[in-house]
């Protein structure tokens, strides 16, 4: 005999085993009629009554921002979208299927909002999600990853040092406002705050916030329009070491060049090579800029000015040679004329040795052997008369040619004071070159100062 209490265990245990075999994911779509070949559940918009609008619930999350092409006013982000909607004909009750309270079934067989991003300019690369959930009580959602190419109008003015602000408006693409009503799920603080935590990568750009703003129409024949507006920063700190420091750096050198010699032209070729490197970075700043820019960017000034000055230096070194070179064409011309009369002059040894010759020939004579001693005597008389005559004769010659040695070591001293003190084209070179040095550095100072705190300020 069987006792009571093990049939009532049987029993139970039977029930159980039979309510387990009814809990399946395909009993509930065949209670819900869900099939590829009903046409109730993806050709049209699930509601029973056409005048009540569907309404969806939008939630977007920044997972990266991939890239942000300035040239070409790009905006390159990684983003989730979580729509929920209500489908009027999709309902159970999970305690009739174990507690089955969701279901995920290909997105093809269900209607799903046409929403679409306003400023996508390429189609989504990434795939879309095969799968949509649905729950006992009729929303369904849909996740996807969305690879975006979308438009962004970039306000370069401070570049580098530039924050933008990029926006990805939805809609729906031919719904209005009497059919979709769309919301936002999350408000700006939530959506930032959950974009931060599952941020992956920003590459040069630092994520700021992300504001939600929604546009309700007005009119049923208007179309609803949630708009999120990513902030972000860039990462100037490359730019600061690859550009902005190497013009800097140039420009001092441009200062260091100050000390170089005026006299060659080493200093006048030197002025024109870091004259032409600034050339390069200019070229490799307007391939990175777009030429759509309504305002001058501070960088480009920041080049302009810098460009500018340095001009200025070489237009002033030209200037500096050009009066030296003057100076010493004149010198030398006046050092031609003074060689010539010099020439011209008999030297100082000529003049001793024709002296010493003059006077010898006065002493040095011969006497003949058969001369009497009278006649020696008034010959001597005659010779003494004539020598005193000869030698006045020489002496006023010797003052002469005193006097022209005398002029000659004038003009030779003078010579030698021209060369040791500059003339007066080189004299007004130096200060000119004093003058303009100072006046440089105070002008590169005053611009350097105004564009810095221009940057600061930002």
């Amino acid at each position: 005999m069987i006792p009571a209490g093990f049939l009532l265990l049987l029993f139970i245990s039977v029930d159980e085993v039979s309510s387990e075999k009814n809990c399946s994911y395909q009993d509930v779509l065949s209670y819900l009629n869900l099939t590829r070949n009903n046409e109730l559940y993806f050709m049209t918009r699930p509601v029973k009554n056409y005048k009540q609008p569907t309404v969806v619930s939008l939630e977007v999350l920044l997972y990266a921002i991939l890239d942000v092409v300035e040239k070409d006013q790009k905006f390159i982000p990684y983003v989730w979208t979580v729509m929920r909607w209500h489908n009027d004909y999709i309902s159970w009750n999970p305690d009739q299927f174990c507690g089955i309270d969701n279901v995920s079934l290909p997105a093809e067989i269900l209607w799903q909002p046409d929403l679409t991003i306003e400023e996508m300019t390429e189609k989504d690369r990434a795939p879309p999600s095969p799968y949509v959930t649905i729950n006992s009580g009729g929303v369904v959602e849909l996740q996807n990853d969305q690879v975006l190419v979308s438009t962004c109008r970039m306000h370069i003015y401070n570049f580098p040092f530039d924050i933008q602000s990029c926006n990805l408006s939805f809609k729906s693409v031919i719904h209005t406002a009497r059919d979709i009503r769309l919301y936002p799920s999350d408000n700006s603080s939530e959506a930032t705050e959950w974009s931060r935590e599952v941020m992956r990568t920003q590459y040069e750009w630092l994520f700021l916030h992300m504001a939600v703003t929604t546009n309700n129409a007005s009119s049923p024949t208007e179309q609803d329009m949630i708009i999120y507006t990513i902030k972000m920063k860039r990462r100037s700190i490359l730019y600061i070491v690859n550009f902005l420091l190497p013009v800097l750096f140039f420009l001092c050198l441009d200062l260091a060049s100050f000390l170089i010699s005026d006299s060659g032209g080493e200093k006048l070729s030197f002025k024109v090579t870091v004259l032409l490197a600034i050339t390069v970075l200019q070229l490799i700043l307007n391939e990175i800029l777009p030429a759509s820019s309504n305002r001058v960017p501070l960088i480009a000034v920041y080049c302009i000015g810098i460009f500018a000055l340095m001009l200025l230096s070489l237009l002033e070194t030209i200037l500096v040679m050009y009066l030296i070179d003057k100076d010493s064409h004149d010198n030398k011309e006046n050092g031609n004329q003074s060689s010539k009369e010099e020439c011209s002059k008999p030297s100082f040894n000529n003049c001793h040795t024709e002296l010493h010759k003059q006077i010898q020939s006065g002493y040095m004579y011969e006497l003949p052997a058969d001369e009497t001693s009278s006649e020696l005597l008034s010959a001597a008389k005659e010779c003494d008369g004539q020598r005193q005559t000869e030698e006045n004769h020489i002496l006023k010659r010797l003052s002469d040619d005193l006097r022209e040695m005398e002029k000659a070591l004038t003009l030779l001293l003078n010579t030698q004071n021209q060369e040791n003190n500059p003339g007066y084209w080189t004299r007004v070179a130096q200060r000119v070159n004093k003058v303009f040095f100072i006046f440089y550095v105070t002008v590169i100072g005053v611009f350097l100062l105004l564009m810095f705190s221009r940057w600061s300020s930002i």
